[in-house]
Formats: structure tokens, C-alpha cells, sequence
């Protein structure tokens, strides 16, 4: 018993004292719109993305969290837009987002009725900036800056 509850102690620790690991999405449809989510819990329009589940790759988690979100089906992976470590970027934990520009297409539809109210595609003239969920206002800058051709890490 002792033996379960130092593993058990440890795998806490681990959770709780080091950042989680995410994907945020930029999913661009043939026409050029990007696709926000509609979130529940903050009631604003964010970008698509999720945590890496135990056991999964980065490519596997684009996939299911693309489809679980938006219903949309990853066609590519386009560039790595940034890194976006610091610790209050989101609320809810200390997690570290890696922004990827997708390629996507199909018909959208939220599948995660939990955790998305709503899945919308804007023209990038018509992206309601100012009030994005956590900093994916920053990404979305980072993402449409013509300068920004390597990644940022921040």
C-alpha cells in the first residue's frame, strides 16, 4: 500500500509542478476564413485546440481536437507558428500551446458540446480581436504578422 501511495504522491507532483502540453489551431478552410470556437466556460470566440492526451502525438492530437471541435478534417499541417509558454496564459493551469496553421475542410459542427458552444469561420478582416479566450489574440497577431516567418517562442 505504501508502495502505491508513493507512486501515486510522485505522478501528483509531477501534474501539479510542471506546465501541461497543448496544440492551439489556426484551421484555415480553402477560402481563406480561419475558424473559431465559441467556448463555454469563458463565453468567447477562441481558436481550436486542446491538451495532448497520455500516449498521443502531436499530429494525433491536431486530428481528434480539430474533429471534436470544429467537425472539420485536417487536409495539412502548414507551419509552426509559435511556442506560448508563460504561465498566465491561460487560467485554468500552467500549459504550454504549440500554434500550427492547419489546413482544413468538410462541414463544420461541434462534437464537444462540453466544452464548445459554437464553431464559426471569419474572414481575417472580420476576426473579432480584442476579446479572444486566454492569449489567442497574441496568436492570432503572431499568426497574421507578414514578419513572422519563423516560430515564435515565447
Amino acid at each position: 500500500m505504501k508502495r502505491h501511495w508513493q507512486f501515486i504522491s510522485a505522478v501528483l507532483k509531477i501534474i501539479f509542478r510542471h506546465p501541461i502540453l497543448g496544440v492551439t489551431l489556426v484551421p484555415v478552410l480553402p477560402n481563406g476564413d480561419i475558424v473559431l470556437v465559441y467556448r463555454r466556460d469563458t463565453k468567447q470566440w477562441s481558436l481550436p485546440g486542446g491538451m495532448v492526451d497520455w500516449g498521443e502525438d502531436i499530429p494525433t492530437t491536431i486530428e481528434r481536437e480539430l474533429k471534436e471541435e470544429t467537425g472539420l478534417d485536417l487536409v495539412t499541417m502548414g507551419r509552426l507558428v509559435g511556442i506560448y509558454s508563460a504561465h498566465d496564459r491561460d487560467p485554468r493551469l500552467h500549459s504550454i500551446s504549440i500554434l500550427i496553421e492547419t489546413q482544413v475542410t468538410g462541414e463544420m459542427m461541434v462534437k464537444d458540446t462540453w466544452e464548445i458552444l459554437d464553431v464559426k469561420a471569419f474572414s481575417k478582416e472580420n476576426l473579432p480581436l480584442g476579446n479572444l479566450a486566454h492569449d489567442h489574440d497574441r496568436q492570432i497577431q503572431d499568426y497574421l504578422s507578414e514578419n513572422n516567418l519563423s516560430p515564435k517562442i515565447c
